[in-house]
């Protein structure tokens, strides 16, 4: 679990199958010493793990992600220059899991997309 390690939710809104998060990055956390000493960047399987830890908080269940449909990551985020995120996720659920549509943003702009399915 990442959550109230390499990040923690300032603010967050849920509905209409909307869920909108801000969150802040520990740019001092350990995963920042090997990816990469010099050059900290945020690792886009911490991206994801993300997603997923905000979804599960508000959904109130644990899932399983079962099929990435598309992953793209845009940007590389810093997080001594971005550590603030924004992080909005769609999502429907269906009787073979919740499909989820989300975007992870810096003040810059999308930094990393998601396409798929988690299931419980």
């Amino acid at each position: 679990m990442l959550k109230n390690a390499l990040y923690k939710i300032i603010a967050i809104d849920h509905s209409d199958n909307t869920i909108n998060a801000v969150l802040e990055i520990d740019g001092h956390n350990e995963i920042f010493k090997g990816h990469f000493p010099d050059h900290p960047v945020l690792p886009g399987a911490c991206m994801l793990q993300m997603v997923k830890e905000v979804l599960e908080n508000e959904m109130c269940n644990f899932y399983q992600l079962e099929k990435a449909d598309n992953l793209k990551f845009l940007t590389l985020v810093d997080p001594q220059k971005d550590n603030i995120l924004h992080l909005e996720i769609n999502y429907i659920i269906e009787e073979l899991g919740t499909r989820v549509t989300a975007n992870l943003a810096t003040g810059e702009g999308i930094a990393f997309k998601f396409q798929g399915t988690f299931i419980q």
